[in-house]
């Protein structure tokens, strides 16, 4: 490590204005950033610690209907906080360890949005809008790619809204040494239709899978899915899984989740 200043701001604005400072950065639950920092990969100044802001920490129902949770909260609270969406509680208790999921926040996964994290998928399945200092981007707007968003130098992510769907269900092929997805499915069925997001396979990071979603949107049943598949000439190939066993896994996790679901 090395030395850098640390503040730990307790609103909103006034980590906006730390993180104004040059070379300031955002730190969540630090899960991804200090193990960066450990190797040398990124040298900030100062860090900037979200989780002493209250606002943005907890659980609660919008007046729509929608699940809100805050950008600080953890995923150990979203798993015990969660029950008006079991299938996001679910997901959120089997992200990593009890140490990741006591420190690691939704909205440090969701900003960081590596191409095998599990809120990736929740997010993109369920149309949730991410909420910002300054803004509000509907999660198909959001995710870019690979460690890519739509946030600009600076944005803080204060809260995720997720429409709570009649069924859904996160289905994950656990690598067992870092218990990311090496491929993980996330089905949400709405009155308006089906929504199918994958998350471990592509090299562009989380994806939805339009074929899917159109043939359960007609028939919610794992049944609907018979003869589809999809290409590995994107997908992620490395020591884990080649491009054509990930490209096979998300048609087999895919059937998987809609029968848990439905």
């Amino acid at each position: 490590m090395y030395n850098f200043g640390f503040e730990k701001p307790g609103t909103v604005a006034d980590a906006v204005a730390a993180l104004g400072a040059e070379d300031a950065q955002a730190l969540g639950g630090g899960q991804t950033l200090i193990p960066t920092l450990k190797q040398r990969l990124a040298s900030p100044t100062t860090l900037v610690s979200l989780t002493g802001i209250a606002e943005m920490r907890g659980v609660c129902t919008g007046d729509d209907g929608a699940l809100c949770v805050g950008g600080a909260t953890t995923h150990a609270t979203v798993a015990a906080e969660a029950g008006a969406y079991p299938a996001l509680a679910a997901t959120a208790a089997h992200i990593g360890d009890p140490a990741v999921r006591n420190r690691g926040t939704i909205g440090g996964s969701l900003a960081n949005n590596d191409p095998s994290a599990c809120y990736p998928a929740a997010a993109l399945a369920s149309g949730a809008t991410i909420v910002t200092n300054t803004r509000e981007i509907a999660a198909d707007d959001y995710f870019q790619g690979m460690f890519t968003t739509a946030l600009d130098e600076g944005e803080i992510i204060t809260e995720v809204r997720f429409p709570v769907p009649e069924a859904a269900h996160y289905e994950k092929f656990v690598q067992p040494a870092s218990r990311f997805a090496l491929v993980g499915v996330f089905v949400a069925k709405y009155a308006d239709g089906v929504r199918v997001a994958i998350t471990g396979a592509s090299n562009d990071g989380v994806f939805r899978w339009s074929e899917a979603e159109a043939a359960l949107s007609s028939n919610f049943s794992a049944d609907a899915l018979d003869g589809l598949s999809l290409p590995s000439d994107d997908m992620i190939s490395d020591l884990h899984g080649t491009a054509a066993y990930r490209a096979h896994l998300c048609g087999v996790m895919t059937k998987r989740a809609v029968a848990q679901a439905s």
